[in-house]
């Protein structure tokens, strides 16, 4: 009876943790800012195993009974607290309130849960012993689910399904008690009602787990869901309208179909076609392939390295039959060599130069990807150029973003840079913003590759004219130990949003 109890601590305390990992990474997908959100949740979390702590005190009579109960209440709370936080998302409810409600009142049951069981041991261990086996169970349980969560659980079961089945463990473990001390417990009967009716629940969420996550999506996405995954590093939403096919990243559009070209033909033609005779290219970021689309018109153009983090993405755009057509089974070029590796990382541990890159990330929206856009980053990304080569970055919008972009100009002109700053109307974004960066003074084209739909060199000239809305303003250098474009990207970003 007392190992299975000391068993039991290992298991509470991992549920506990992943009701605290999944709030954080829910945070992190729907409002963005991870470090924000992390943060907040766990101060939060912990702030409310302190008041469940405390409030042990007042559990006088039936220990065991309320512990049950409380595993009980846990298991359910936690259990279905994925699913429920991503409908009052998708259906639009008071969602940072229900949020750390949750965090809250999980937290209150988590922390009763050790104080109890201590109690309920103390008779089996002198004091000393009791704290130090509970403890390192705690721990280690807590170590456990730390190591598990961001290698096998999220990626492989999502965040519902883990939710659910870590409810369903904390329940497991209210029946385990319950049938261990069933001679010492009167309610037993009722208490074992309970068990069953949570156990089936949770099996039931279990089941249709895919149907509820299918359910807050359909409410998100008002087209037709035709592919979605969750990776290691983001949950990946494919739709379809007529033609019109959709990419989401955590929620947020990377391209619509109709329009990409405008995007991805600004993006690469106006820096490629000033490097004449550009033979090595450098994509960073870019995993659908539709910037690698743009580059591989330019007949000189020998090899295209490109380095995007989440394999999945690679995959999904070198295979999937609606997307291969998209980006003209680029991805699958033998001119084309895919590296899955952090951009940042891959910089440093690389010595390769190339003649053109491309810098095509997702927007600033948490502090991973705020270091991308920092001095530091660009700092490598010059070492990395040809003499005479040239860089583009994406720059988020000069019009809705308006500091954040001449943030990002700011902070390359920083690390030594010739900074040429532009933007072109894509109509899925609006107004969005790039920057060339070269060594050399840029010289505007003088011809296009054929096939372009969008831009000509007559109109080239205008994409590098800024209106008064859309001119320069005073902002700080983007540095790692500041992040200062994710404050600024947030806040603009806030606003649009109100």
């Amino acid at each position: 009876m007392t190992h299975a109890l000391l068993i039991s601590v290992f298991i509470i305390a991992s549920c506990g943790l992943i009701y605290e990992l999944i709030a954080g990474t829910l945070a992190s997908y729907l409002l963005g800012d991870s470090v924000t959100q992390f943060s907040t949740i766990i101060g939060t979390y912990l702030f409310a195993m302190g008041i469940g702590s405390w409030l042990s005190r007042y559990v006088v009579r039936g220990l065991i009974a309320r512990f049950i109960q409380i595993e009980l209440a846990v298991g359910i709370l936690g259990g279905f607290s994925a699913p429920a936080l991503f409908l009052i998302f998708a259906w639009g409810g008071a969602f940072r309130l229900a949020l750390y409600a949750l965090v809250l009142l999980v937290g209150i049951l988590v922390g009763l849960e050790i104080p109890l069981v201590m109690r309920i041991l103390k008779q089996q261990f002198a004091f000393k012993d009791l704290v130090a086996q509970v403890l390192t169970l705690d721990y280690l349980g807590a170590l456990a689910v730390s190591l598990l969560f961001p290698i096998l659980l999220a990626p492989h079961l999502g965040l519902n399904r883990t939710s659910l089945l870590f409810g369903l463990l904390n329940v497991l473990v209210a029946a385990w008690a319950l049938w261990l001390f069933r001679d010492q417990l009167p309610q037993f009967r009722w208490l074992r009602g309970q068990c069953i009716a949570a156990i089936l629940a949770l099996l039931a969420g279990l089941v249709a787990a895919d149907r509820l996550t299918a359910l807050a999506e359909d409410s998100l996405y008002t087209d037709e869901i035709v592919f979605t995954h969750t990776s290691p590093y983001q949950r990946i939403v494919l739709t379809r309208w007529k033609d019109d096919l959709r990419l989401f990243l955590n929620g947020n559009l990377q391209f619509s179909s109709r329009d990409e070209y405008r995007y991805h033909e600004a993006l690469v033609h106006p820096g490629l076609s000033a490097v004449p005779g550009a033979r090595r290219v450098l994509v960073l970021g870019g995993g659908d392939g539709l910037a690698v689309r743009e580059i591989l018109r330019y007949g000189s153009v020998e090899a295209v390295t490109l380095v995007d983090l989440d394999p999945e993405m690679t995959r999904l755009f070198a295979s999937h039959p609606l997307l291969t057509p998209l980006n003209e089974n680029a991805l699958n070029s033998p001119k084309v060599r895919i590296v899955n590796a952090d951009a940042f990382k891959w910089l440093e541990q690389n010595a390769e130069t190339f003649d053109f890159i491309v810098v095509d990330f997702p927007d600033p929206t948490n502090y991973s990807l705020g270091k991308l856009y920092t001095n530091a980053f660009y700092r490598l990304l010059e070492k990395h150029l040809t003499a005479n080569g040239a860089a583009v970055i994406q720059t988020t919008s000069p019009l809705y973003a308006r500091q954040s972009f001449w943030c990002i100009v700011r902070t390359l002109e920083s690390v030594g840079f010739e900074v040429i700053p532009y933007h072109a109307y894509v109509p899925a974004f609006g107004e969005w913003g790039f920057t060339l960066a070269t060594r050399q003074p840029w010289q505007a084209p003088d011809h296009y590759p054929p096939g372009l739909r969008f831009l000509t060199v007559d109109t080239t000239a205008a994409l590098f004219q800024f209106p008064p809305d859309m001119g320069p303003v005073a902002t700080e250098i983007n540095q790692l130990n500041n992040q200062i474009l994710v404050h600024y990207y947030e806040r603009e970003w806030n606003q649009v949003a109100q």
